[in-house]
């Protein structure tokens, strides 16, 4: 199977065209090397990729017929990427958060207001 199918099969990227434009610009390895969007991938590769500020690393345990549910992921791959790796993307994600909680609707003119005077450059009142 080619490597972009693969990766896009296995849900690491949503559509297979961004797995085969990551994998042109070279940010994909099989086993150390740098692959193209051709390369074959056979169980027991090694797969090398950058997403996100994140570099994972996935074994290849068997190859699916087509793109696979979330829950069937972890048949096909197994996730060697560092532990230390995860929380930092687990950072990355929690900063992003912003100031209102997840789910409270839209802004109301006066959080609107609020966060207009809080982002405000403070050079600008003197």
């Amino acid at each position: 199977m080619r490597i972009d199918k693969y990766l896009w099969s296995i849900r690491c990227f949503k559509t297979r065209n961004q797995a085969s434009a990551a994998v042109k610009k070279g940010s994909v390895r099989i086993n150390g090397t740098i692959a193209k969007p051709a390369k074959e991938v056979f169980p027991g590769d090694k797969i090398n990729f950058r997403l996100n500020q994140i570099t994972y690393i996935i074994e290849v345990l068997d190859l699916p017929k087509s793109r696979v549910g979330a829950k069937l992921v972890d048949i096909y791959r197994a996730d060697l990427t560092p532990k230390d790796l995860k929380d930092q993307m687990n950072l990355i994600r929690g900063g992003k958060d912003g100031l209102r909680d997840r789910g409270s609707g839209r802004p109301t003119k006066k959080d609107r207001r609020d966060i207009d005077d809080f982002s405000e450059n403070p050079e600008e009142d003197f």
